[in-house]
């Protein structure tokens, strides 16, 4: 592969200088970093812990649940999952309080579909 980028306009395929998209790649990046600065270990525990039950329970997971598998306090695991709603990032409860969607899979029924090699089917997100 020649590390070629192609920009479609109207029929044509113009190639993009190497320097134009590997600083763009550059932006996204500090970007992407700046909004998880307010994350701590826990809120990344949390959040992996629940995108990779999600596919297995195929139900919603309660906030009980993930304080009991991950040993943390009920208390400090309902903070996470306020700030990680509340800055838009990552988990979503439905209305019962429990965690049922979590990017990029959810339990909630939608157009997608995700298998994995392991057997899980569940919805994408």
């Amino acid at each position: 592969m020649d590390n070629t980028l192609l920009k479609g306009i109207w029929k044509y395929l113009m190639p993009v200088p190497p320097f134009l998209w590997k600083r763009k790649i550059d932006q996204m990046a500090k970007r992407a970093a700046s909004k998880v600065k307010f994350m701590t270990a826990d809120h990344h525990r949390v959040r992996n812990f629940v995108v990779r039950t999600l596919p297995e329970s195929d139900r919603p997971l309660s906030l009980g649940r993930i304080a009991n598998d991950l040993d943390l306090d009920l208390k400090r695991v309902s903070n996470i999952i306020d700030e990680l709603e509340k800055n838009k990032f990552f988990l979503f409860r439905d209305t019962n309080g429990n965690v049922a969607w979590a990017y990029p899979v959810t339990v909630e029924k939608t157009a997608h579909k995700a298998y994995f090699p392991t057997g899980e089917k569940i919805y994408a997100a």
